[in-house]
Order: C-alpha cells, then structure tokens, then sequence
C-alpha cells in the first residue's frame, strides 16, 4: 500500500457546513432519492458522496423507500425494542448488513439504520428521529470510512465508531476495508463490547 494524505475529514466537513445538504447514498434507490432532492432544492447546494465500488442493492418496502428522503431510517429490525442499533452510510452499509445477520444469528434483537443525510434527519420532528433512533436504546455502533469523531453524536459516550482516525492508504477497497477494520467481523466485535459480552 502507498501512503498519501487522503481527505478523510471531508464528509465531517461538509457535513458541518451551514445550509448545505449533503447525501451518502448506500446503493442506486437511495441516490435516486438523494438526486431527486438535489434537483428540487432551491436555497443551498448538495452534495451527492458516491462510491467508486460496485455497491449490493438492498430490498425495501415502499414505507422505507418513502422515509428515504427524511434522511435516516430503520433499513432492518428484528422486531421489538432493539438490544443494539448499528447505523452506517454508504458503501459500509454491507459489511454493516452482515454484521447484524451474525448478530441475530446470536438470538440478538438488531436495527439497521441507514444515515444518507443527516443534516436532513437532524431537521425531522423528535417523533420521527426517536421512533428511528430510540434514546432508550444505548447500544449502538456507528460505520463509516470517514473521521470517526462525527459520529458521537449518533452513538453517545456509550456508544462505538468504526471509522477512521488517520490518514488512509491506497490499495484495492478488498485490501483497504480489512486494513482500517471495515469488516462483519470487526463490526461484531464493536457491538460485543457495547454490549457487553464476556470476552469481548
């Protein structure tokens, strides 16, 4: 791998930017969603955050599709109140994805939360960010391959990051997720430890 300074702040940046919306779609509906917003937006410019990677297609009801455009939304429960929320944005949302099958797999009651924008999620009414984010529930895990420190905001003291907290390399994306700990198995071990597990 070649070192060389990469933006890995720029996501935070933009994000922290006043009257600019930004979208980090997870696969080609919710960056249809994000365009389609982009283009009716009249008071302040957008940016669509895309990935260079072939990215999975994730099955949704046309509830989900609609809560695409409020910014943030449950992509995966197992129903009841969840024991761990994981959120993540886009091309992590797959590692993400597995990480709650093996989760679940465990007997655990997971919620997969997509966050494409989340200067429109933060505008939603407190009804809607608490039925997708409940404050009762401080098992959760953030990812995304981006400065980690954002995130907090979403996760809590109690919460954990899988992200990133230095420069990145270059290298093919199945070299560079392992490397930075972009994987199922890293996401699992986060959630462990969140929760609690012995060992973990």
């Amino acid at each position: 791998m070649v070192r060389r300074t990469q933006a890995v702040e720029q996501l935070a940046s933009l994000r922290l930017t006043p009257n600019f919306s930004t979208w980090r779609p997870c696969d080609q509906v919710e960056a249809a969603v994000g365009w389609k917003l982009a283009v009716e937006r009249h008071n302040g410019p957008t940016a669509l955050i895309l990935s260079r990677q072939n990215l999975a297609q994730v099955e949704r009801t046309p509830d989900q599709v609609k809560e695409i455009a409020r910014g943030g939304y449950v992509l995966k429960d197992s129903g009841g109140k969840p024991d761990i929320i994981l959120i993540a944005t886009g091309s992590e949302m797959e590692i993400t994805l597995q990480a709650a099958e093996k989760l679940a797999g465990e007997g655990r009651n997971v919620r997969v939360v997509s966050l494409p924008s989340t200067d429109i999620f933060d505008a939603q009414d407190e009804e809607y960010r608490e039925s997708v984010l409940p404050s009762n529930v401080a098992a959760r895990v953030a990812v995304e391959a981006g400065i980690a420190d954002y995130w907090y905001k979403y996760v809590g003291l109690k919460g954990a990051i899988v992200g990133m907290t230095g420069y990145g390399e270059s290298a093919p994306a199945d070299k560079l997720f392992p490397f930075f700990g972009f994987t199922a198995e890293n996401i699992v071990a986060k959630a462990h430890k969140v929760l609690g597990v012995k060992g973990a």
